[in-house]
């Protein structure tokens, strides 16, 4: 075995996890910073925009899904400090589940088409359309089951509706962000 032949492997490897790893805690951190306005929202999102865009797709879906991996098993990494199984099948959980492609789309566009100011706006309202639609099929689903029958308007009422002006700002944030550091970080 050629020691020299690997070691730039070896530090490629490391440098990756060390930038999941990094992302991974910015998305909790971000997590919990609660904005409470009339309708109170948290900065996750921009922190999976932003890990999409800079990691690209396998390294920024790899931060969002170790993020849900900490949440499964009780680290509290959630909105609120909350964590574990029930968040994820709860009503809302489809949104946080909906990361995961957020994550995807953001950085397979950046990956494709590079980190242009477009490309960062379409790929980051395209993941977080996805991301609204799986989390609302999901909220009917439970909410239906838990509560009572809901339609896409009362769902989208509920839990779109209220949050996209709010999410439309942290897509202007996280797209001149990733932009910007992008000509600092070359990750």
């Amino acid at each position: 075995m050629d020691i020299e032949n690997t070691k730039p492997h070896t530090n490629k490897a490391l440098l990756d996890m060390v930038y999941i790893s990094v992302f991974t805690a910015i998305i909790a951190v971000c997590s919990q910073i609660y904005i409470p306005t009339t309708i109170p929202f948290t900065l996750q999102t921009l922190a999976v925009f932003t890990a999409g865009g800079i990691l690209g797709c396998k390294r920024g879906t790899l931060s969002v899904i170790v993020y849900l991996l900490l949440g499964i098993i009780g680290v509290p990494v959630f909105a609120e400090f909350s964590s574990g199984l029930g968040v994820l099948f709860g009503m809302t959980g489809g949104y946080i589940i909906g990361f995961i492609f957020t994550s995807l789309i953001v950085g397979f566009m950046c990956d494709k088409l590079g980190k242009k100011l477009w490309v960062l706006a379409v790929s980051m309202i395209l993941g977080l359309a996805v991301c609204y639609a799986f989390g609302t099929v999901w909220f009917m689903i439970v909410y239906t089951r838990t509560v009572e029958p809901i339609d896409m308007i009362g769902a989208l009422s509920l839990c779109v509706f209220p949050y996209l002006l709010f999410d439309l700002a942290k897509i202007a944030v996280a797209t001149v962000l990733v932009n910007r550091l992008d000509k600092i970080i070359k990750i």
